[in-house]
């Protein structure tokens, strides 16, 4: 775990144009930090670009680039060896999410959000280790979440893929500790962002309103300080806090209430279902 002094450090971002990495992209440029900002949408990188320039210390560079194609990848980490000379900081915050029971689902869905979530910010990473290994401040930030230390029913897909990310983490910050690469986890809960609405789809009974998180801007304020201090693992909101402490050491506890809280929203369905089967053996008899 090192400290670091963030002016002048050179910073990686996928998923940069909208929700918390904007927010980080805009807020590391103003902190005097050399920002790399990717994603797949010119349109909104463009917008980012034009509201980084007034007043901040550092510098802000975009390229259009997918996380799931080897091309984008490249194209990542060219523009940061062009722009900047290298890297210190990658952040593999690009992510997206579907709702919806997982017998309802499909095989198209699971594979995508694991392509995105997962395979490609293990590639991300993968690419931008060489560089990483010249810097003398160099970490990985992976933007996990709240459901990668608790699953939550409806989004088992997503779950599952934050899940493998705080594994493959944890496996790799023992890995890279020779070539001093810290390996920080950062697990946002419900964050006012458009995440929900970019959703690949959304048939998940169980509603969570993300209105009531926390802010991008102040995920982006976590994010920079767990840069800072080098802390590994850092979970956020309190609702998201108290979630993981009580899955972590009261499981059973946990999982009676997320059953309940499913058996409540399917009552009428079961209900239903009973007096199918009643009606079934009466006419058995």
């Amino acid at each position: 775990m090192a400290r670091r002094n963030l002016e002048g450090l050179r910073i990686v971002i996928t998923g940069a144009s909208q929700g918390i990495g904007k927010a980080l992209a805009l807020e590391a440029a103003k902190r005097g930090m050399n920002v790399v900002a990717a994603a797949r949408s010119a349109d909104l990188l463009y917008d980012l670009a034009a509201e980084a320039k007034p007043g901040m210390k550092g510098s802000l560079a975009t390229v259009v680039a997918d996380v799931t194609e080897a091309s984008g990848r490249q194209a990542m980490l060219q523009c940061a060896l062009n722009n900047f000379g290298g890297v210190d900081v990658i952040v593999n915050n690009a992510g997206v999410g579907a709702t919806g029971h997982f017998a309802e689902g499909s095989a198209e869905t699971l594979r995508k959000i694991m392509e995105v979530n997962y395979f490609g910010l293990a590639e991300t990473t993968r690419i931008f280790i060489p560089e990483l290994k010249k810097s003398s401040h160099a970490a990985i930030v992976n933007i996990s979440s709240i459901a990668g230390k608790r699953g939550i029913p409806a989004r088992s897909d997503y779950s599952a893929s934050k899940f493998a990310v705080q594994g493959f983490s944890n496996a790799l910050r023992a890995e890279l500790a020779k070539d001093n690469i810290d390996v920080l986890v950062v697990c946002p809960g419900l964050t006012q962002t458009n995440f929900s609405k970019n959703m690949i789809e959304q048939k998940a009974k169980m509603k969570m309103d993300h209105m009531r998180g926390m802010t991008s801007e102040e995920v982006a304020v976590h994010t920079l300080r767990s840069i800072e201090t080098g802390r590994n693992e850092e979970s956020l909101t309190a609702n998201g806090k108290l979630m993981s402490f009580v899955s972590r050491f009261f499981p059973r506890l946990a999982d009676r209430i997320a059953k309940r809280k499913v058996i409540a929203l399917f009552k009428e369905e079961m209900a239903q279902r009973r007096i199918k089967r009643q009606e079934f053996k009466k006419h058995q008899v």
